[in-house]
């Protein structure tokens, strides 16, 4: 285990990507199980945008919004945490896609102007996009799942996910991440770690029958030997996106940001637990969700960087 950090485990402000092109994907779909085509898509996903990023600013939380450009077509934009994270000690991180289309959205010369302009400073750029030439990918946080403090994060092995990488992410972010592998129902590996597991500062929500039984006794301990409260899903949950929920901070304290989705999928005594955590901040977007394959957290990728 990696010494404690001063790094926060939530922030209060939040990098958006407004969709200009938002479509099924079909090479995406190939390993992401969640998502499925369908049609008038890419108006209806705007508005899906802006009901989660005015829900955010309405709990108190800053949203830097960035405007995906129509051409070339990307329509994937709207989930940014894949291609970039954001640190404390004003490092940007750059990741390897999984498809090329998604490599499109990596627009960091736009990127790096708004958080200027939004008064950010960053002073390191890690840029692991080399390894796509290799064929070896690491999909940001959504392969990803950070415990900032303790400087540990957390990966299930996919297309979209792999060792090579996350080592050399470690080495350079001075990260320990626990790796292991977790799949549906039927066997296919689950694309993303942050549609079956998520941290909040004192919670976490988990898929544990995804898990592969050999991990599962390690990965529950982690979690509450860090005195984090476990609420545990079903496959079915998951498939609604209950772990796909992320902790921010808003203007009253601790927000719980979710998807109405997800928010129904919860039982009334997790919902409870839940609360008990934050402020829950919802939004309906069913469409992002059916044919994007992704939730809340997808569309988030939070800012830690220092204030210039």
């Amino acid at each position: 285990m990696q010494p404690m950090s001063r790094e926060a485990q939530t922030a209060g402000t939040v990098l958006m990507v407004e969709p200009a092109a938002f479509a099924f994907h079909p090479e995406a779909a190939e390993s992401n199980a969640f998502a499925k085509a369908g049609r008038d898509t890419a108006d209806t996903a705007i508005h899906e945008f802006h009901a989660l990023a005015e829900a955010l600013s309405r709990a108190g939380v800053e949203v830097v919004a960035l405007q995906d450009t129509p051409e070339p077509q990307k329509p994937d934009a709207v989930f940014p945490n894949n291609w970039v994270s954001f640190h404390e000690d004003g490092t940007v991180v750059l990741y390897p896609m999984a498809t090329e289309a998604r490599r499109l959205e990596r627009n960091f010369e736009g990127l790096r102007n708004l958080l200027i302009a939004a008064g950010f400073d960053i002073r390191n750029v890690v840029d692991l996009s080399f390894h796509e030439r290799h064929g070896h990918f690491l999909e940001g946080t959504g392969s990803l799942i950070l415990d900032r403090p303790q400087r540990r994060a957390y990966a299930n092995l996919s297309p979209r996910t792999d060792a090579v990488v996350i080592a050399d992410f470690d080495d350079r972010l001075d990260y320990s991440t626990l790796v292991f592998d977790a799949r549906d129902r039927s066997g296919k590996p689950i694309y993303h770690t942050n549609v079956l597991m998520s941290l909040g500062a004192r919670f976490a929500v988990l898929c544990r029958e995804a898990v592969a039984e050999e991990y599962r006794e390690i990965l529950v301990g982690e979690i509450e030997t860090g005195g984090r409260t476990l609420i545990e899903v079903d496959y079915d949950q998951m498939r609604q996106f209950g772990c796909n929920v992320i902790e921010l901070c808003g203007s009253a304290g601790p927000v719980i940001a979710l998807s109405s989705a997800a928010r129904r999928s919860f039982r009334p005594d997790q919902l409870r637990s839940l609360e008990g955590f934050g402020e829950l901040v919802e939004a309906d977007i069913p469409t992002i969700e059916s044919v994007g394959g992704g939730s809340v957290r997808c569309m988030i990728a939070d800012i830690h960087l220092p204030r210039a």
